[in-house]
């Protein structure tokens, strides 16, 4: 636990926290803005496709609109942790005290632990500064496209605590790329990099494929961290789409390779 709170105080003391906290409020807002007109679209959608019906169904459910915004904000918040995992570790190299940390601590799985752990509560409370901002604003959003609050249904409240779960794991995602890439521009562009185009590439291509060998080609969204991410906290099982349980199983598979990975390569590289 000693190692933990020094971890959180290295972050305290030093301005990144809060200056990702200003950047993450507008890009929330953006998202809100976003959800809001997709939710009055859905609920107005009147000449569908024969192909598209049940899709569409699904995703204009009152469960489905709720948990889309009860999570508001994921995609740009799972960027945010991402980076502060990254800056939780790179940090040390670039103001060099690293060298200084594993001599006052010599065991070096019980440091990576620490700033996992660390890096973990910080995404907690990303996600819960998010949370419960949606919790104010949604049921407005709600309100305003003639559909309930929907805060009594275990979906919406699944999908909630499914966010946290990917909050959590994304911070772990970013702990592993800041110790394989040191440089904290270079992990930092890198993460950036791999997130926005993985995610918008994946989704293209999928797409494509998809229109072109069948339906079957949307499960390949498990594939991509981001979009496995997305897939948690959905309201409302969407036809072609994976399960929501699988989209969370993927990415604790990738957080526990990452976590694994990190620890060994800290355990092994010269800091010196």
């Amino acid at each position: 636990m000693n190692l933990v709170r020094s971890e959180l105080l290295k972050i305290r003391t030093t301005s990144t926290w809060w200056i990702f906290g200003l950047i993450t409020v507008p890009l929330w807002a953006l998202a809100l803005l976003f959800n809001w007109l997709q939710a009055e679209t859905l609920t107005n959608m009147s000449d569908v496709p024969a192909e598209q019906a049940d899709q569409v169904q699904a995703a204009a459910s009152a469960d489905s609109l709720a948990a889309n915004l009860y999570t508001n904000g994921q995609f740009f918040g799972l960027l945010i942790v991402m980076l502060l995992g990254i800056v939780v570790v790179t940090s040390e190299f670039f103001h060099q005290t690293v060298t200084t940390t594993f001599l006052t601590a010599p065991h070096r799985s019980a440091v990576m632990l620490a700033k996992l752990a660390a890096a973990g509560m910080l995404a907690l409370f990303f996600w819960l500064g998010t949370t419960v901002l949606n919790l104010i604003f949604g049921p407005l959003i709600l309100h305003a496209v003639d559909v309930d609050a929907h805060l009594g249904s275990g979906a919406v409240w699944r999908a909630v605590a499914l966010n946290g779960l990917a909050y959590l794991l994304w911070s772990v995602l970013g702990v592993g790329l800041g110790v394989l890439i040191r440089s904290q521009i270079g992990a930092t562009v890198t993460g950036i990099l791999l997130y926005l185009g993985g995610t918008i590439g994946a989704a293209i291509a999928i797409g494509l494929l998809a229109q072109r060998f069948g339906d079957w080609i949307n499960k390949l969204q498990l594939l991509v961290p981001s979009l496995a991410s997305g897939l948690m906290v959905s309201g409302a099982e969407i036809p072609g789409n994976p399960p929501r349980w699988a989209g969370a199983a993927v990415l604790i598979g990738y957080a526990v390779v990452t976590g694994a990975i990190g620890i060994a390569t800290i355990r092994r590289r010269d800091i010196s």
